[in-house]
């Protein structure tokens, strides 16, 4: 497994088609959150700094995992860094991927961000939710989901400072 720092051709389109595959398949989510998806990696694509954080997972069969930090996401405030399209395919659950993954960007906002760092996502995704408690994270705020295209319970959730 190697893990890539920056966007390479096709990264982003297999990000966006990950998220939109997976999501019709397990939730019954619509066309409308893959080209959110799509829009969103788009425009962080076009603004990236150095401050950001890009780590792509590949393996022999292609992009395996995906995690980015928006560092300056003009939605973020005083939240921090974002935390976004984090996911690996099947193949690599279990395997510990995720975790480093999620250890490298929680350095990273360490050092770059206070530890403060903050995403979004919906009730229901359990290991993730393991996952982010592990690191850290604390549910901040759940509202109505139906950005996603269908109606899911959104959370957002935040880490508010670098873990000792």
């Amino acid at each position: 497994m190697q893990i890539e720092t920056e966007f390479f051709p096709g990264a982003i389109g297999a990000i966006a088609k990950f998220h939109g595959e997976y999501y019709a398949e397990h939730w019954n989510f619509s066309t409308t959150f893959e080209a959110k998806v799509a829009l969103g990696l788009a425009s962080f694509a076009l603004r990236k700094s150095d401050q950001d954080l890009v780590l792509l997972a590949v393996d022999e069969e292609g992009l395996a995992a995906s995690l980015t930090l928006d560092l300056g996401d003009p939605e973020s405030g005083d939240r921090g860094a974002h935390l976004r399209w984090f996911f690996a395919e099947d193949r690599c659950r279990g395997t510990g991927l995720g975790r480093q993954l999620m250890s490298q960007a929680m350095d990273h906002t360490d050092q770059h961000s206070g530890g403060k760092v903050w995403l979004t996502t919906f009730a229901g995704l359990k290991p993730a939710r393991a996952l982010y408690d592990a690191y850290g994270f604390a549910l901040a705020e759940e509202f109505d989901g139906a950005t996603w295209g269908i109606g899911v319970q959104g959370q957002e959730f935040r880490r508010t400072a670098a873990q000792a």
